[in-house]
């Protein structure tokens, strides 16, 4: 019987037989790869199989073959350095089962693209090599094909007339296209979008060099709250949390965004925006005073929480 460390070696070669980056060509990933097969100690390479799996599925599945123990926040590691890398090669596809659902949906799953599962099960035989040339020949296609699949399950949002950006599909992605499509044109007409997050890659757009003349250099693990809007005409920067679940601007939050645009020209101005008052309802107790809430199924109203003005900057804009 071979051993765990032969599996290991032979998953990866076909990652770099594939083409995979070598920030790929590692133990982590090969041993999600054995998992994605369900190809455990003893079974053949002709045995593997597509079961569908999610992160913590993966790694639950490595512990107990593998005897290889990755902790809790490895989570993140594999699912943005191992499965992401293949989806996007076409060797793995997301939520075949449902390709609509929400990029942070606990439910998630990845599953052995078809074709790569067939020939992954002729590994270590002699029609390897011509199954390889020929599966490498189609992958173009089939990368280009579910890609597309991806594209018409995303959220198309409209920054300028005749531009778009597609965002991750899910609840999430939904509210912060009414926030830019909704919610800036009614109270801040003419702004411009600086940012907007995205669940599946956190930085789903971004002008980096339009916050910069604002004052402002954000350090890409700082927490930037899910839209940035810049309001020319009153020279504001309207910092926006989409809250499907979680995450309004409460006095801790309202502090770390105070501190993370401290060097803006621009004031601050701090919105919490809702899908719709049942939401909002659930968080009253937690938004900060000097903040504004905005409600997309109410989207001409906008809720002032006390403060002398309504929706500005409470504090003199810094002079450069």
């Amino acid at each position: 019987m071979k051993s765990r460390n032969s599996y290991i070696k032979e998953a990866q070669q076909i990652i770099v037989s594939l083409g995979l980056p070598r920030a790929q060509q590692n133990e982590r990933s090969a041993l999600s790869l054995l998992a994605l097969l369900n190809l455990t100690p003893g079974k053949s390479w002709a045995d593997a199989d597509a079961p569908l799996m999610g992160i913590t599925p993966i790694m639950d599945w490595v512990r107990e073959h593998y005897k290889k123990d990755y902790a809790p926040n490895t989570r993140e590691t594999v699912r943005r350095q191992t499965m992401h890398q293949f989806c996007d090669a076409g060797i793995t596809v997301y939520n075949p089962d449902q390709p609509d659902r929400p990029v942070n949906s606990p439910k998630a799953v990845y599953q052995i693209e078809h074709s790569a599962l067939a020939l992954l099960r002729t590994f270590n035989t002699t029609s390897w090599h011509d199954n390889l040339t020929e599966y490498l020949a189609k992958r173009e296609s089939l990368v280009e094909r579910y890609a597309n699949v991806r594209e018409q399950n995303s959220v198309p949002v409209e920054i300028i007339p005749g531009r778009k950006l597609s965002l991750s599909p899910g609840e999430h992605s939904e509210l912060i296209r009414e926030i830019i499509e909704n919610f800036a044109p009614r109270f801040a007409p003419g702004s411009v979008l600086v940012y907007a997050g995205d669940t599946g890659h956190k930085w789903g757009y971004f002008d980096a060099v339009l916050l910069s003349d604002l004052g402002v250099d954000v350090d890409v693990h700082g927490k930037m709250p899910d839209v940035v809007l810049y309001y020319k005409g009153k020279n504001w920067l309207l910092l926006v949390e989409s809250v499907t679940s979680h995450g309004p601007v409460d006095g801790k939050r309202h502090d770390e965004l105070k501190a993370l645009f401290v060097n803006s020209k621009a004031g601050l101005v701090y919105v919490t925006a809702f899908p719709n008052r049942a939401v909002m309802s659930r968080y009253l107790g937690e938004i900060a005073w000097e903040s504004e809430v905005w409600v997309a199924d109410a989207p001409s109203h906008l809720i002032h929480f006390n403060g002398e003005r309504f929706l500005g900057p409470y504090c003199e804009v810094v002079k450069k």
